[in-house]
């Protein structure tokens, strides 16, 4: 089981669009070194939405060889389609991944059932640990308790990140499949919910301050409270910030500010609107990372 701070990494890019190697690499070095606890490769904020599929073989690669085992990586593998899920999460595997983020189909709306086939028939074809994904803000439909209750009895299903910020949410997963791990997928929530039984936050935050983010998780798991709090006090500025335009342009620009990758998103995201750049900057001096 993974515990602790978990990046979802973006994915830095050249002029052209291409992949730029280098930087991923020295994020992945710079987040070891951090204790960041796990590294989630070609998720949300990896912008898988506009990889392809060998892109996204190419990141996971990239990632897997520079941890060379020294942190777990997990590969965000999902779409809206059953097959092109399937074979994302089997390239994951070829990649040398060591689990799956697989979010719900989006866009096509499934009932509860389908959701449930959907995710029955990806664990069933592969022996990769597999991490549910919740986002309904994004994805546009919810996957509900009693699904993830059904889902928690297969085998390799091991975990949900739950990213509607809501405890009650969170507590009735809970009370439901007691065993069944909760990572928090909404940094301003993500205490919270490690005070109420979450292993881990999968971050954005934790792009720009992995160190800090790893303390106040272990802070939290080890019940101390009030480090834990003054620590996502100073951190509750990027929490926010980092969301002024959708993820993750902040978290780029952040980046890019901090001279750790180039500043290039890809289309239709565009790069962080100048009139945001002041607040970004101060929270950033906020969580003390300049």
């Amino acid at each position: 089981m993974f515990t602790g701070s978990m990046v979802a990494i973006i994915t830095p890019m050249n002029q052209d669009g291409s992949i730029d190697k280098a930087a991923l690499e020295d994020l992945v070095e710079w987040h070891i070194q951090s204790k960041t606890a796990a590294i989630i490769a070609a998720g949300t904020t990896g912008e898988s939405a506009t990889l392809d599929a060998d892109e996204q073989f190419e990141v996971i690669k990239t990632i897997v060889n520079k941890a060379a085992k020294r942190v777990p990586v997990i590969a965000g593998t999902g779409s809206n389609s059953t097959r092109t899920t399937l074979k994302l999460t089997l390239r994951a595997k070829q990649a040398g991944a060591d689990a799956c983020l697989i979010v719900t189909p989006y866009y096509n709306k499934p009932p509860q059932n389908g959701l449930y086939e959907h995710y029955k028939t990806i664990a069933e074809a592969t022996d990769l640990p597999i991490i549910l994904y919740n986002v309904p803000g994004r994805t546009g439909v919810d996957l509900l308790p009693e699904t993830v209750e059904r889902l928690a009895a297969i085998k390799n299903i091991i975990a949900i990140k739950e990213a509607t910020g809501k405890l009650e949410r969170a507590q009735e997963i809970q009370s439901r499949c007691p065993d069944f791990t909760i990572y928090s997928g909404d940094d301003a929530t993500a205490l919270m919910l490690l005070q109420h039984g979450a292993k881990g936050v999968i971050s954005v935050t934790a792009n720009v301050a992995p160190l800090k983010m790893h303390e106040m998780c272990v802070a939290a798991l080890s019940q101390d409270q009030k480090r834990a709090e003054r620590l996502n006090q100073e951190l509750d500025g990027l929490h926010h910030d980092l969301f002024l335009e959708a993820n993750p342009i902040p978290a780029k620009w952040a980046l890019y500010f901090m001279g750790k990758i180039q500043e290039n998103i890809r289309m239709p995201l565009l790069p962080l609107d100048k009139r945001y750049h002041d607040k970004v900057k101060q929270a950033l001096q906020k969580a003390g990372v300049l």
